[in-house]
C-alpha cells in the first residue's frame, strides 16, 4: 500500500517502513504523529484520491531525528561591476519514519492522534502564535494611513511644457542634451 502524502510544501509517494528527510517539524525525536494531508492512497486493486485531500485518511509516522542538512553555497556576482557575495545556507529538517497509512482516522490509536503541526503564514512582524486576530491589526493600520499624492516634476525637468502650449525648440531639449544643426 502507498499513499502521497503533502508536508512542507511537498509531496511525498511513502510506503510503510519509509524513512524520508522531509522540512522541519515541531515535533521532538521519539514521539508518533499522523500527517491528516493525504491526497492519494493505492492499494493495489483499489485506488482513493482526494479533492484536494482525503478526509478520513491519514498516515502514522514517527520522529527519528531533527538535523541540519549540508551546507550549499549561495553565489553572486554582478560582471564589471566588482561585487560578488558568497553566503552558506543549512536547511534544517526531520527524519521520520512511516509505520502504517490507515484509509480511516477511526482506526488509528489514540496516543498517536497528534497532528502534524502546520506553519500558517502570518502577517510581517507578527509572530506566528499570534493567531489570526493579531494579524488583522496590520491591515487596519495600513488602512488608516493614507498616502500623499505624488508630486510630479516640473514641466522642464520632465523634458516638456504643459500640454496645449507652445515651447521653442531650444527648450524642448533635456537638460545637458547638446544642440544639433543640420
Amino acid at each position: 500500500m502507498i499513499a502521497v502524502i503533502k508536508t512542507g510544501g511537498k509531496q511525498y509517494v511513502v510506503k510503510e517502513g519509509d524513512v524520508l528527510s522531509i522540512e522541519k517539524l515541531e515535533v521532538e525525536p521519539g514521539q508518533k504523529f499522523i500527517f491528516d494531508r493525504v491526497l492519494l492512497i493505492d492499494e493495489g486493486e483499489q485506488t482513493l484520491v482526494g479533492t484536494p485531500v482525503l478526509e478520513s485518511a491519514a498516515v502514522l509516522a514517527e520522529v527519528l531525528k531533527n538535523f541540519k542538512d549540508e551546507k550549499i553555497l549561495v553565489f553572486k556576482k554582478k560582471r564589471r561591476k566588482q561585487s560578488r557575495r558568497t553566503r552558506g545556507h543549512r536547511q534544517s529538517l526531520t527524519e521520520v519514519k512511516i509505520e502504517k497509512i490507515y484509509t480511516d482516522k477511526a482506526a488509528v490509536p489514540p496516543e498517536a492522534l497528534r497532528v502534524v503541526p502546520r506553519v500558517e503564514a502570518a502577517a510581517p512582524g507578527v509572530p506566528a502564535e499570534a493567531g489570526p486576530v493579531a494579524a488583522a491589526e496590520p491591515e487596519e493600520k495600513k488602512a488608516a494611513v493614507k498616502k500623499a499624492p505624488k508630486k510630479k516634476a516640473p514641466a522642464k525637468a520632465r523634458g516638456g511644457a504643459k500640454p496645449g502650449t507652445k515651447v521653442k525648440r531650444a527648450e524642448r531639449r533635456l537638460p545637458g542634451e547638446k544642440r544639433t544643426s543640420k
